[in-house]
């Protein structure tokens, strides 16, 4: 896993309150109880610890071209995000 991965992940789970050994690529945010709230804030503190710009609605299906489903969706979009602005490799 990458440190990116890892890094995602430990913002996933400490918004969602559980422990970062239980979460991975697999995990489904609803199975992390995610609220819509709890999915905005994830998303701000992503962008703010990897000084990207997440789209407003990332968290909608299909917004965007993005489908926060599950951990392995959210670290995707992520290393995407930081190749189209930051020009570091997804």
């Amino acid at each position: 896993m990458t440190d990116i991965a890892g890094d995602i992940i430990e913002v996933v789970a400490k918004q969602a309150k559980a422990d970062p050994a239980a979460v991975t690529r697999e995990t489904k945010l609803a199975d992390l109880n995610l609220e819509s709230l709890d999915t905005i804030e994830m998303i701000f503190a992503l962008e703010e610890k990897f000084d990207i710009e997440i789209p407003y609605n990332a968290n909608d299906a299909g917004s965007a071209g993005i489908n926060f489903t599950t951990v392995g969706d959210v670290i995707d979009a992520v290393s995407k995000f930081m190749a189209e602005q930051k020009g570091k490799p997804a």
